[in-house]
């Protein structure tokens, strides 16, 4: 029998698996193998999200450039050139790790410690992948740059002032007793395609009122049966609107408020005078829109899914604040059909993350560093002298991107990059490790949108030498010479013990044979008892705390000031086709993506004299972007739509959008700002 005779007998294996990108819908997938190597990746039919099919993006890159040989990083490599133009020699993994050792030692040994800086995201939200490695920089004494601050930790310190938590939120199961969902600043159409097509336009088919409130018209938006297509910055004074709305037609829950929530009365004066024609003339949404979304919100029971786009802004904080009295006034908590939805986190099923990140490993308490001052601290050579980069791109998504970039071209900085890819910020790296991906590894994955458990499962080896970040971080601890146990755990013990803690009865194996499973099985009421971890037991929307942070006592109906003639406001929300920067090298998405654009309204495109295919740059203190116009009705007037996600390095101009964003702080938390950018509209002549 030949050789192709005998390889198309050859039986296939299939491998239930999970998405551990950072995205709503923690998708199952079936890997199809043969003789051991991956033929397909392809979504998991019994999988309640996906049902059979992965998002547009998923598909093209798991089959793609995630399992494509010349794209892989696949042995340590050193530099040999200069920093920024990405030249590098392979070496062997004794000799990295042996390098980056002898530079921590020397400055462990000096008592500096704090100056070798880490940070990380959501490369991956698998629990082991994303957090075991936290154990050896708690050891070290080593600086966190505080990841939260490039997304989402204005939301989450707003919500924890006044509910105790910001990581319990409503059960998308308890939609089947919703009246009105609402969707505040959240776009599932693009960051949640499974959630849009799923749960969404299943409460929509059963009578679901869907209510839309974002400055873009997204397809989510476009569906629903009401949008209020607000101007940026202005959603403290909407919130207050609706409140307005409230009390003046008697849909106020007095009775909730009496009982469990602080400062409501002292807010009284501002919703009052925040009526709908004062927040149509601040927000850009008409009155009757305004008293339509309130009554059905309202009339409850109702949903409110609170996007991270709303509290990237300048007042975001304030902007969480005045949303979560939305709820208190309405009381849609504790009931079912009720409540919010930031994120679910890892504790509603159980899991405490000290298990994962050890912080008894730390020798001495060490502040962690904002996003928004990275640039800074990494030009400052007393506060930075080593760097490592793990599960994240900050060259291309953190703020002020020349600005950081030139940091980066310190030879006195010494920076190690951890890696599937070359990335735009590997280039700049002294060392560079090789990881290995999802597909190559096991873990668990827990969607912070359902409560479910999911497992991540080894389908096949990782290209060369490539490794796990867990084994990647227990060899560079025994190269220092640590000794403590928590730094040697294996992966499977530790998910022994995660997944102990979960409500799953069964095995890491059990859970690979069916790929997730609902740890409850009937829909958890949020706040269900009715307490609340705040100092007062009560949701306090008059804070103390906030007082001593000095911010206001109570939330603001703020509005944001229209952007200025000859300005616009740059709105930077998820493209279709990538996630944050992930996927930005895969030569299909190039083509899906096709050249940088930047949407505008067709009133400003006519002011500024600008047809579709124009070539403009948009400018300002931080720097400038080429990009090619498109008109668009999505956006309005005086708003700038360029999504996030780019590689700089496969960009015109070498940059992305975050070359515009600044190191502005939002008003709590020290987080960022991006949606708060404006830049000039500056048209290109073409040469003649």
């Amino acid at each position: 029998m030949s050789d192709m005779a005998e390889s198309d007998m050859a039986e296939d294996r299939m491998v239930k698996t999970t998405c551990p990108r950072d995205c709503y819908d923690a998708c199952g997938i079936t890997v199809t193998l043969r003789d051991g190597a991956i033929q397909k990746v392809l979504g998991d039919r019994d999988h309640a999200i996906t049902r059979g099919a992965l998002c547009g993006k998923c598909a093209i890159v798991y089959n793609g450039a995630w399992r494509a040989p010349d794209l892989r990083l696949s042995t340590p490599l050193k530099r040999i050139g200069a920093k920024g133009e990405g030249t590098f020699a392979p070496i062997s993994w004794d000799e990295a790790l042996g390098l980056i050792a002898e530079r921590f030692g020397a400055l462990v040994e000096e008592g500096a410690a704090r100056t070798i800086l880490h940070t990380h995201y959501t490369g991956t939200v698998g629990l082991v992948g994303g957090w075991y490695p936290i154990r050896f920089f708690n050891r070290l004494g080593a600086t966190e740059i505080d990841p939260d601050t490039v997304c989402n930790k204005a939301g989450h310190v707003a919500l924890e002032m006044i509910f105790g938590e910001s990581l319990e939120g409503f059960d998308p199961r308890t939609a089947r007793d919703a009246r009105t969902i609402l969707v505040w600043g959240a776009n599932p159409s693009h960051s949640a395609p499974h959630q849009n097509k799923g749960w969404l336009k299943d409460a929509r088919a059963a009578g679901t009122r869907i209510i839309a409130v974002d400055p873009i018209a997204h397809d989510t938006a476009r569906a629903a049966d009401l949008h209020l297509q607000l101007r940026p910055g202005t959603d403290a004074a909407l919130a207050f609107a609706f409140m307005h709305v409230l009390r003046r037609d008697g849909l106020a829950n007095e009775g909730f408020l009496s009982a469990h929530v602080l400062g409501a009365d002292e807010l009284i004066p501002a919703i009052d005078a925040m009526t709908p024609e004062r927040a149509a003339e601040l927000c850009g949404v008409p009155a009757d829109l305004i008293i339509a979304a309130a009554r059905a919100y309202g009339g409850g029971p109702s949903l409110l899914w609170l996007g991270q786009g709303v509290q990237r802004q300048p007042y975001g904080g304030n902007a969480f604040r005045a949303l979560a009295a939305l709820v208190a006034f309405a009381g849609h908590l504790g009931k079912p059909g009720a409540g919010f939805l930031y994120m679910n986190g890892p504790g509603g099923r159980g899991i405490d993350m000290a298990t994962v990140t050890a912080p008894t490993l730390a020798r001495e308490s060490v502040p962690a560093i904002s996003h928004m001052d990275l640039a800074a601290t990494l030009e400052d050579p007393a506060a930075a002298r080593a760097f490592v980069n793990w599960n994240n791109n900050p060259a291309a998504s953190s703020p002020e991107q020349a600005r950081l970039r030139a940091a980066l071209k310190r030879e006195d900085l010494f920076h190690v990059a951890v890696d599937l890819f070359h990335t735009d910020t590997t280039a700049y790296a002294d060392i560079v490790l090789p990881a290995a991906s999802f597909l190559e590894c096991d873990d668990l994955v827990l969607s912070y949108f359902d409560l479910t458990v999911s497992a991540q499962v080894k389908a096949g080896d990782p290209p060369g030498t490539a490794l796990p970040n867990s084994e990647i971080f227990r060899r560079l601890a025994a190269a220092m010479g640590f000794a403590e146990p928590e730094l040697f755990e294996t992966d499977a013990d530790l998910i022994a013990r995660l997944l102990a803690q979960t409500p799953f009865e069964g095995t890491f194996a059990d859970l690979a044979a069916i790929g997730t499973a609902t740890v409850f099985p009937e829909p958890r009421v949020q706040f269900a008892g009715l307490a609340f971890n705040t100092p007062s037991g009560r949701i306090e929307l008059a804070s103390a705390r906030a007082e001593a942070l000095g911010l206001p006592r109570l939330p603001q109906p703020h509005a944001d000031a229209r952007t200025q003639a000859g300005r616009v406001r740059v709105l930077s929300p998820a493209s279709p086709w990538l996630l944050n920067s992930s996927y930005g090298n895969d030569p299909v998405i190039h083509r899906r993506l096709g050249v940088p654009t930047v949407a505008l309204h067709p009133d400003d495109a006519a002011r500024e004299g600008l047809a579709e295919g124009d070539k403009v740059v948009l400018a300002n203190g931080e720097g400038q972007l080429p990009l090619t116009v498109t008109l668009s009705d999505r956006t309005q007037p005086g708003v700038a739509l360029v999504h996030k996600g780019r590689w700089p390095a496969f960009s015109p101009g070498d940059a992305n959008v975050n070359a515009l964003v600044g190191g502005l702080k939002s008003d709590m938390a020290e987080s960022t700002t991006v949606h708060g950018t404006e830049a000039r509209l500056v048209r290109l002549v073409a040469a003649e």
